[in-house]
């Protein structure tokens, strides 16, 4: 008798407790591909906030504009105008947030003369679809950029960029690849979009589950395959050489603080390092809030001055002094 015909039709003890278990392993491992399915679905298109805020008696002046973003559609982003010919600093928000929750910051950046954009990402505030964890709101950002650039009230080349997780990457990876970044703020950033997938899924409760993990990291890459090749943002940091990075690590989130402090050690330099004892900004109570957007204004002062550079065009120059 042949050993599929003695598992088919087991007549042995052994053979019995063996099928037995082959069955339990293969429900085990269903079960784990359907839960991890759900649970990457769950965490790729998460629950979105809220940005119904009055802007007409919101102090700063802003305006909404639109931009188009390549085969993502229309965005929406306020902008915040500063002194004229000024940088720009774009305030890209985290997983789960929205422009919205930003806007004490945007105010502590346009107190001194910076002109200040924030906008909604993928499957965030107004906006459907699903995250990809930085690999598409990468073009988001470009594409916000590319929309700033174009105004006669900024300095299209000179702009800051700010953000947190889901935003910090997306600012790296644009940062990598565009000149125009001439300044970053990275809070919690980490290096590839498995390693946020890891978290959500740790963050449900389940993670300890033999494999579910795994199967959630790998439904999330099919989902992005075409993504595929994309080396990880610490292999390219070296482009970066002479942008000035400061690494925000938060004491109180081990994991992201772990990724991010590699990061902060492979950057090149100049590089900054400031750890706060509790993560996420849009959550800080007042104080601490006021204290981070200090440290993060007095980074873009010392690194992106509001004045013209030495060296500047004298077009440039002169934008700055028409206000």
């Amino acid at each position: 008798m042949s050993i599929l015909d003695e598992l088919r039709y087991p007549r042995h003890w052994y053979t019995k407790l063996l099928t037995m278990l082959l069955a339990l392993l293969f429900f085990a491992v269903l079960a784990t591909v359907v839960i991890s399915g759900v649970l990457t679905y769950w965490i790729v298109k998460p629950q979105r906030t809220s940005t119904e805020i009055s802007m007409a008696s919101f102090p700063g002046r802003p305006d909404e504009i639109e931009f188009t973003v390549p085969k993502l559609g229309r965005r929406k982003g306020w902008f915040f105008p500063g002194f004229r010919g000024a940088p720009t600093i774009v305030l890209c928000h985290g997983y789960v947030s929205s422009r919205g929750e930003l806007l004490t910051l945007v105010s502590a950046l346009q107190d001194h003369q910076y002109n200040v954009f924030v906008f909604d990402f993928a499957a965030h505030g107004d906006n459907a679809g699903v995250t990809t964890f930085g690999y598409r709101e990468a073009d988001e950002v470009r594409a916000a950029i590319d929309l700033l650039a174009a105004r006669n009230d900024v300095d299209p080349a000179r702009f800051g960029v700010w953000g947190y997780n889901l935003g910090a990457y997306a600012a790296l990876k644009e940062a990598e690849s565009d000149p125009r970044v001439r300044a970053l703020v990275l809070d919690s950033v980490y290096d590839t979009p498995r390693q946020m997938v890891r978290i959500g899924v740790e963050k449900t409760g389940v993670g300890g589950f033999p494999l579910m993990i795994f199967s959630a990291q790998t439904a999330f890459e099919w989902m992005n395959h075409q993504y595929s090749n994309n080396p990880p943002l610490s292999s390219k940091l070296k482009a970066l050489n002479g942008v000035p990075i400061l690494f925000i690590q938060a004491a109180d989130d081990p994991e992201l603080g772990t990724i991010t402090r590699e990061m902060f050690v492979k950057a090149p330099e100049p590089r900054e390092q400031a750890i706060i004892a509790h993560g996420n900004f849009v959550n800080l109570p007042d104080d601490e809030k006021r204290t981070y957007e200090n440290r993060v204004v007095t980074f873009f002062l010392a690194r992106l001055p509001v004045t013209a550079e030495p060296g500047a065009t004298p077009a440039a120059t002169k934008i700055a002094k028409t206000k």
